[in-house]
């Protein structure tokens, strides 16, 4: 049964409020007050380094996702009064506090991302695999549940992602206390990144990537359990999410492409007009057609504004009623979390869908195929593999030599002495109380946890980073700077 008052609680790890708009009201100014939402100014969309700050930045691309899900939610709350539904599912009184999750959530999305964009994040877990892997294999495993772990902590940490990362940095890395619920509805992919993966599950669209690591499991289960979510199942408002965020990538990237000057806006529209034709898709020609029309009105330098100002506002009004629709339709599945799919891919015979799958191939094929972009991902590419070769001697000390440097005792490994120095004393600390909670009667398992931790600390730190601090202690620890 859907009871929304089961899943909108008052719960968080410590201090909770007693008024559930306050509550919200709360996690807003936290989220929007976090050093960490304020980095993602200088984080990649798609083009990194970028000078000119019209082009989308993880921020702003953020900011626009919270639109559309605000957006989605009143939406679904509109549909759900027409049938006199909201007090049958515990919304009443409660429309504010779904909305305000929905746009809170959407705006945390990416908080996890690191520098560079998504393309650190193969760089990261190829790295590790190429030379963690055998530090790991090094340890002493003479049982078998010793070895099981070794095995789950090899795939956690050969997994990172950007979801993942998101709910570290939300529960340990800022600690920001938000409500449980807030917290949860961030959880976009349900599988913890030390699980395997199988294609066969009946949840294999919500497992198909990591949701968190080994290091919150005991956290995520803990409000899983709180707010009735079952395991491997996802939180209702995550979908809302989820569709924000496919709904902004669609013309963002073509407009700033356009902005860049790797496409020209006549290119543009003659690359969809083609695209439509070809495909014999008539929704999205039918709107890029006539708007391209009446932009030929305005002035030349306007032209190109008008065009996707224009566009943009009919194509995301018409899939936000388009997912809307889908998720009061599915509404059942969605409450309780076992809804396989994203909400725009969930009819696959939609003009909605095909228009998406246009959009999609389009970005593909002409930007982020483009030499520029893959010359900017090439650059942090060489950047993020200097920087973990930099500080691979700290993930090299035994456990001993590394508890004495995070306690500013002196160890014979002069390099590591200096490379310690420059880690951020909050991820140190978030560190250290993970260690602190190791049963230590196991020496094994201690050992194997202690440097997952580590791994888990220079990961952290790499991943804070914003684009331009990268780049220049990149500069400073090569000596390019001088």
């Amino acid at each position: 049964m859907i009871n929304y008052k089961k899943k909108l609680t008052l719960h968080r790890e410590f201090y909770p409020l007693n008024d559930i708009n306050v509550s919200f009201e709360s996690d807003r100014g936290r989220i929007i007050s976090s050093p960490a939402l304020r980095r993602l100014q200088k984080r990649t969309q798609v083009f990194a380094l970028e000078l000119n700050a019209s082009i989308r930045t993880r921020l702003t691309h953020s900011l626009e996702v919270s639109q559309n899900a605000r957006f989605i939610a009143n939406i679904i709350l509109q549909k759900l009064k027409e049938k006199d539904s909201l007090d049958k599912y515990g919304l009443d009184d409660m429309e504010n506090v779904f909305v305000s999750v929905s746009e809170m959530t959407s705006l945390l999305h990416d908080i996890g991302n690191p520098p560079f964009g998504h393309f650190a994040e193969q760089t990261i877990n190829e790295w590790i695999k190429k030379n963690l892997v055998t530090i790991l294999n090094d340890f002493k495993s003479s049982s078998e549940d010793v070895v099981e772990l070794k095995e789950m902590i090899q795939r956690d940490i050969c997994d990172y992602d950007g979801n993942a990362q998101a709910i570290r940095v939300i529960s340990k890395l800022q600690r920001l206390n938000l409500s449980y619920t807030q917290i949860l509805s961030v959880l976009k992919y349900t599988r913890g990144a030390y699980e395997k993966k199988d294609e066969k599950d009946s949840l294999n669209y919500l497992k198909k990537k990591p949701g968190f690591y080994y290091s919150e499991k005991d956290f995520v289960e803990s409000i899983q359990n709180t707010l009735e979510v079952k395991k491997g199942h996802r939180f209702p408002i995550t979908y809302i999410m989820e569709a924000a965020d496919d709904i902004s990538y669609l013309t963002a990237d073509l407009e700033d492409s356009v902005e860049k000057g790797i496409l020209s806006f006549k290119k543009v529209y003659n690359i969809m007009k083609e695209e439509c034709e070809n495909r014999k898709e008539e929704f999205l020609l039918g709107i890029i057609t006539k708007y391209y029309e009446k932009s030929q009105t305005d002035d030349e330098p306007y032209q190109f504004n008008m065009f996707f100002t224009l566009m943009r506002a009919e194509l995301v009004r018409k899939l936000v009623f388009h997912v809307s629709q889908v998720f009061v339709d599915n509404h059942e599945s969605i409450f309780e979390g076992n809804f396989n799919s994203a909400l725009l891919e969930y009819d696959k015979d939609s003009e909605y869908f095909k228009a998406v799958e246009i959009l999609q191939d389009i970005s593909m094929k002409f930007i982020y195929q483009n030499k520029e972009v893959q010359s900017l991902e090439l650059k942090g590419y060489r950047i993020i593999n200097t920087l973990l070769d930099i500080y691979k001697p700290l993930l090299e000390l035994s456990s001993e030599d590394f508890l004495k440097l995070t306690k500013d005792k002196k160890i014979n490994c002069f390099i590591s002495m200096r490379l310690v120095k420059r880690l951020s004393s909050k991820q140190i600390v978030a560190y250290r109380k993970d260690i602190d909670m190791i049963d230590k009667d196991n020496s094994e398992k201690y050992e194997i946890l202690e440097w997952y931790y580590r791994v888990r600390l220079i990961v952290d730190f790499l991943t804070g980073m914003t684009d331009d601090y990268a780049l220049e202690e990149y500069k400073e620890l090569t000596a390019l700077k001088y």
